[in-house]
């Protein structure tokens, strides 16, 4: 006896030790479930000494006097403390206590593993079973508190084992250890009361290996584990195995012959009132989980239609609320709004202030609508708003909105300037939201292209202008393969004699359906859509193939062709006309590529690399439209430029001015201008729009040795040219005399120059001579 009874007292001390040290390890709230881990080895070690004291102090003590002292229920006092303090303890172990229901519902799990526990060793242990035949515990109050513990702390390890989130081996041997501890101090309880030193030193031997499987446990300074709390997961087996193992029981009880007493009849009654009460518990969790996810569902569908940045609807909910009017038959009106110019404020000011404007945008509208309309955000700098009510009040809230909306966005870093377009359609005959959505941005991007900054209600020409729009960018995309596309040439005539010395290519498009389209109409649409270049490369070897002909008829003639800015900044483009004057053994002297001046205005800089390299292939470069557009003296002299062609809005001066010499003729100042100016940078100027003779004798007053317009000729065929070309050449040819106009005067006009084949010729084949005399090339 004393060679089992003091190892198991050392090991006991030992563990408790252990156990107190873990707790000195840690600190603040952590040290918590430890220190009644160490509470729990605490009562067990008292528990242990003293059955093991009484063994040791009298090894014949009689069997059944000794239950009627106060010793057996000391034990069972502190073993059942002892098993109350490691269950706290696992309690309060991470992840096992996050609620006070959570906590209910495992406590309430532990209650029914521990009943059926208890039921079934009752029937095993109790007549008429006996298990262990005349080795069964005496029933006394000792053991049956012992019992009690024992069933309640394994129903606790137990649940708390199962829901333990692998890996679970330091888990098991804590809920192994506090089992152990348990059951030895039942043991002990029950040897002592009946008297039994094999039964009691056997159990200390037990207690004292589960107090050290704890303290093994829990020596490390991380936790053993986490605790999974989950409201469904396992619920039917807490459920299903302890009642099956209670009925199961039950029935063998009674077909042993025996029956039940109060201890039962109070097993079954807790049991079933703890499965109730889990039930409960458990129908109350899932309706308040229910009705959080309802709740999550109804913010998560607000969220799916507001905006996140202006807080206004998004796209979606618009849709929702046209929707409703259509089903409620209520007339709406949609106003469409797009800022104008807000690309740049998120290039040239960020995004972060890009969002900020924004946000302010949705303040604004919200700040300034009726109750009952709503705001949307679609998408970018682009909103609307839905009015219910008559079409003239809408019109009042869009006169409101454009002033509102066009006022300064103050900004840390400065004020952010924007106006807005928008656009008004209201519903006509059947309510139809994907109608009113549809004529809403056709008004706002008829009011986009009529020049922003504006209102434009939906018509239904909008709808023809549309669709004539989208049939011919779907035609065009064919036009040259279906042979639909022909250039003409205007041509350019030398001043006085006005022959033809070079032509001007310009596009045509004859479509079978559509008739003839006007260039002012398919050109931007090109660009827009992206077949500019395609255009562009057609039209440059078209040109080039006519001129190469007409060189090789021997006509001394040049050929321009316009260019647009998206071409001139494509990289490839400098190859495309160096690979096309090659093709067609083109000089690279006799194309001249024409650059409108409003692509000055873009970038000044990238501009002139590309013309530069463009001028290293030999073609020559004119600035097309000058003096209708943005470009200085300081970006005419950087610009490498060769030819200046006036426009007609300079030509077309209706008030001559007179020289201080009185006898001089009253000619066009600005047309005087532009040719000094050109003189003076050494570039030839050509006269645009000549379409009156008085208009011609104006420039050719001024000096300008070259013109075209209406009055030289539309744009004719190649052919026509040609004939043009041929009859100016021809031996017989004679200049015509200019037509008698009050601009003509008496002044001297400098003769043209003519070139070998008697016409004359324009930069691209010989510069004028600057001031030097020396001539240009």
């Amino acid at each position: 006896m004393v060679a089992v009874a003091l190892p198991s007292a050392l090991v006991a001390v030992t563990a408790t030790l252990l156990l107190v040290g873990s707790v000195r390890r840690r600190s603040g709230p952590d040290r918590r479930p430890y220190a009644l881990l160490a509470a729990a080895g605490g009562f067990a070690l008292v528990g242990l000494l003293v059955g093991v004291g009484l063994v040791l102090g009298d090894p014949h003590h009689p069997p059944h006097p000794a239950r009627l002292t106060g010793w057996p229920v000391l034990i069972s006092v502190a073993v059942t403390l002892s098993g109350l303090a490691a269950a706290a303890g696992l309690l309060r172990l991470p992840g096992a206590v996050v609620s006070r229901p959570a906590t209910a519902r495992l406590l309430l799990d532990a209650l029914i593993v521990a009943t059926a526990l208890w039921f079934v060793g009752w029937v095993l242990f109790s007549a008429p079973t006996r298990l262990l035949g005349s080795a069964t515990p005496v029933a006394c109050p000792a053991i049956l508190l012992a019992t009690v513990n024992a069933a309640l702390t394994v129903g606790v390890t137990l649940t708390v084992l199962l829901r333990a989130a692998p890996p679970r081996g330091r888990f098991g041997l804590l809920g192994a250890g506090i089992t152990g501890n348990a059951a030895g101090g039942l043991g002990v309880a029950g040897g002592v009361c009946q008297g039994g030193a094999g039964m009691t030193l056997t159990s200390a031997a037990l207690l004292a290996v589960g107090l050290l499987a704890v303290a093994l446990a829990v020596h490390r300074v991380e936790a053993p584990g986490q605790v999974d709390v989950d409201l469904i997961r396992r619920d039917g087996a807490y459920a299903f195995v302890p009642m099956f193992a209670m009925a199961a029981s039950a029935m063998y009880h009674l077909a042993q012959g025996g029956r039940f007493d109060a201890l039962a009849i109070v097993a079954g009654s807790v049991e079933g009132f703890a499965l109730v009460a889990r039930q409960y518990l458990t129908l109350n969790d899932m309706r308040g989980y229910a009705g959080r996810l309802a709740e999550r569902e109804k913010h998560f569908r607000e969220l799916a239609h507001t905006d996140p940045l202006t807080g206004l609807a998004n796209r979606r909910g618009l849709l929702r609320e046209l929707q409703r009017c259509a089903d409620e038959g209520v007339g709406c009106v949609l106003l469409g709004l797009d800022l104008d110019g807000f690309k740049n404020v998120n290039d040239m000011r960020g995004h972060d202030v890009g969002d900020m404007v924004l946000a302010e945008v949705g303040r604004r509208l919200r700040g300034n609508l009726r109750p009952g309309d709503l705001a949307a955000r679609l998408g970018g700098d682009e909103f609307a708003v839905l009015m219910r009510g008559r079409p003239a009040d809408a019109d009042v809230v869009a006169e409101r909105l454009l002033g509102v909306l066009g006022r300064a966005y103050e900004q840390s870093d400065g004020p952010v300037f924007l106006s807005v377009s928008i656009g008004v359609a209201g519903q006509c005959g059947e309510p139809d939201s994907v109608a009113l959505l549809r004529h809403a941005d056709l008004a706002l991007r008829y009011a986009k292209q009529r020049g922003k900054n504006r209102i434009e209600r939906y018509d239904g020409t909008h709808d023809q202008l549309l669709l004539r729009r989208t049939r011919l960018e779907h035609e065009m995309r064919g036009a040259i393969e279906r042979d639909e596309l022909r250039l003409v040439f205007q041509p350019v005539a030398s001043l006085p004699s006005v022959r033809p010395v070079g032509a001007e290519a310009l596009l045509r498009w004859h479509h079978p359906e559509l008739g003839n389209v006007r260039p002012d109409e398919f050109i931007p649409l090109a660009e827009e859509c992206g077949m500019i270049a395609k255009l562009g490369a057609w039209v440059l070897h078209q040109a080039c193939w006519q001129l190469s002909r007409w060189l090789a008829d021997g006509h001394d003639v040049w050929v321009s062709v316009n260019v647009s800015p998206r071409e001139l900044h494509a990289p490839e483009y400098v190859v495309q006309v160096a690979e096309a004057l090659r093709a067609h053994h083109v000089p690279p002297q006799r194309l001249v590529l024409e650059v409108t001046e409003h692509a000055v205005a873009t970038d000044l800089d990238e501009l002139i690399r590309r013309l530069t390299a463009l001028r290293r292939t030999g073609v020559r470069i004119a600035l097309d439209d000058f003096g209708a557009g943005y470009s200085s003296l300081g970006q005419l002299r950087r610009l490498p430029i060769d030819i200046l062609k006036i426009d007609h809005s300079l030509v077309a001066e209706h008030e001559p001015v007179r020289p201080v010499d009185a006898d001089g003729p009253a000619f066009a100042p600005m047309v005087d201008i532009v040719m000094r100016l050109g003189h003076q940078l050494g570039l030839e100027v050509i006269a645009e729009g000549v379409t009156t003779p008085t208009e011609l004798a104006a420039v050719v007053a001024a000096g300008c040795r070259f013109g075209q317009g209406a009055l030289f000729g539309w744009g004719v065929p190649a052919e026509h040219l040609e004939a043009m070309l041929d009859a100016a050449t021809s031996p017989g040819a004679r200049p015509g005399p200019l037509p008698a106009t009050p601009f003509a005067g008496g002044r001297s006009v400098p003769a043209p120059r003519v070139g070998g084949s008697g016409s004359a010729q324009v930069g691209p084949v010989a510069k004028p001579a600057t001031g030097d005399g020396v001539p240009r090339s």
